[in-house]
């Protein structure tokens, strides 16, 4: 017999795409069906598991019963059904961590949700399309639901009708991590997916009219193939032209894979300016496609480098050309600021007492922090991951 507590109590993954912020989280596969990128560590020592499709819509059920006691408050709060500040703050001092998040993401809309995990349109095409049915039924208002989705799996699973007829049920975007466009480096890196593997679930994707958001991984070819690796992954991209470029910048942690490649001197990682050098390259390769780039995750340097291709690929450039063109000094004090949240932008620095409090960071760090500045960055960096 379900107990109450287990009426309001459904399954959420690890991860979820920054742009997914304010989704809600629906969990219709656990972990990652391939789990070998040298450069991920999230799904490690995991096994892949589907789950069924009763298990996925009663946990839709009890997040739409959860939504419904959080109305019901708000009512009795004298809130007349509205999900204000007061209310969600009344969540978080009365219910558990299932109200919490419910009780946010009607806060910021309740219209976005984000199936989880890794690769969940491994799925049954039947199985998520009543997923997707019964989500919409439960959540009329929701205009938006996106997956991950393997571009092997896509390749070589879906059919362009499948992903039409996902599309009509509700899939509205996939999150796909290119990561690279070269196959010897993809090999390299053990992702387990050929360029051409890419174009082809690429293009389905797009004449589906799936919206098609495509992850590069910047600093992925290293020091020795970071040229191969820009012009190659640009090829890709050119072919596809995908409705988002998004960007992510490569940050080796202990237990990924790709940590022993480094220690036998294997791979050689890049300075951060040579991963902007790099960005430069990839940006200036993009041609013939109507894309939107995006540096929408915070271990990217240069977030604001982001607009419509092709119309703001000089606006970008010249973004990427003021920070090269700044004095080692000031290229260092801006890299601290933006890791310590101090500058969002290169703009901030010309605030004279935020550069100010930036100067004195890196003056202290040099004395007092173990390696020094680097190492104090490499260490911030690491607790965005």
């Amino acid at each position: 017999m379900e107990s109450e507590r287990d009426k309001f109590a459904f399954e959420q993954g690890p991860i979820r795409p920054p742009s997914e912020a304010y989704s809600l989280l629906i969990r219709a596969t656990r972990n990652c069906t391939w789990n070998k990128c040298a450069f991920c560590h999230t799904y490690k020592g995991k096994r892949f598991e589907k789950r069924s499709v009763q298990e996925v819509k009663a946990d839709i059920q009890a997040a739409k019963d959860i939504a419904d006691e959080i109305k019901a408050l708000s009512w009795r709060s004298g809130y007349g059904g509205e999900i204000t500040r007061e209310v969600v703050e009344a969540t978080f001092s009365l219910y558990d961590e299932h109200f919490r998040s419910i009780a946010l993401w009607l806060y910021f809309g309740g219209k976005h949700v984000f199936l989880q995990d890794a690769n969940s349109i491994v799925l049954k095409t039947s199985e998520l399309i009543e997923i997707l049915k019964f989500l919409k039924d439960k959540f009329p208002h929701v205009e938006r639901v996106t997956s991950y989705g393997r571009s092997s799996t896509i390749a070589k699973r879906k059919s362009v009708e499948e992903l039409k007829e996902l599309k009509e049920a509700g899939l509205t975007r996939l999150h796909v991590g290119l990561e690279s466009g070269w196959d010897f480096l993809l090999e390299y890196m053990n992702k387990g997916v050929t360029a051409a593997e890419h174009i082809k679930a690429g293009k389905k994707v797009m004449e589906s009219s799936i919206e098609l958001s495509e992850y590069v991984i910047l600093g992925l070819g290293g020091r020795r193939w970071w040229r191969e690796h820009a012009l190659e992954t640009a090829k890709v991209l050119n072919q596809v032209s995908p409705h988002f470029i998004r960007l992510r910048t490569l940050k080796v942690l202990p237990q990924m894979p790709l940590q022993k490649k480094i220690d036998e001197g294997d791979f050689v990682l890049q300075t951060e300016e040579e991963m902007i050098v790099e960005e430069r390259l990839l940006i200036e390769s993009l041609n013939g496609i109507n894309s939107t780039f995006l540096s929408d995750h915070i271990l990217n340097l240069l977030m604001e480098v982001e607009g419509k291709l092709p119309k703001e690929k000089e606006k970008m450039l010249k973004i990427i050309d003021a920070f090269l063109a700044l004095p080692p000094e000031e290229k260092l004090n801006f890299r601290l600021g933006k890791r310590a949240g101090i500058y969002n932008t290169m703009e901030d620095m010309s605030d004279t007492l935020l550069h100010r409090k930036v100067e004195e960071l890196v003056e202290r760090l040099k004395v007092e922090a173990p390696g020094g500045v680097e190492e104090a960055i490499s260490k911030i960096k690491e607790t965005f991951l």
